[in-house]
């Protein structure tokens, strides 16, 4: 187990403290943390998709939408 340090203001403190008072405060910001830390991986790789997609858009040429409708016609056949 380590010790982290954090400056928060008393605002936040006293209302985690009246919010969790019954709970394991340690076990509670070590949940939060691991939330915090999926959601940034998450983040990360939607950013990281949207760059792919991009950047595939721009070796591609655009397609009409009447050669959408005729490639899906043609997918079905």
């Amino acid at each position: 187990m380590t010790t982290i340090t954090f400056n928060i203001s008393e605002d936040v403190k006293n209302a985690f403290n009246e919010m969790f008072w019954d709970k394991n405060q340690n076990a509670v910001i070590s949940n939060l943390m691991l939330q915090a830390i999926e959601k940034e991986k998450t983040r990360r790789k939607r950013v990281e998709a949207i760059d792919a997609l991009l950047a595939l858009r721009s070796e591609i040429s655009p397609v009409t939408s009447q050669e959408i409708v005729m490639a899906r016609y043609e997918g079905r056949s």
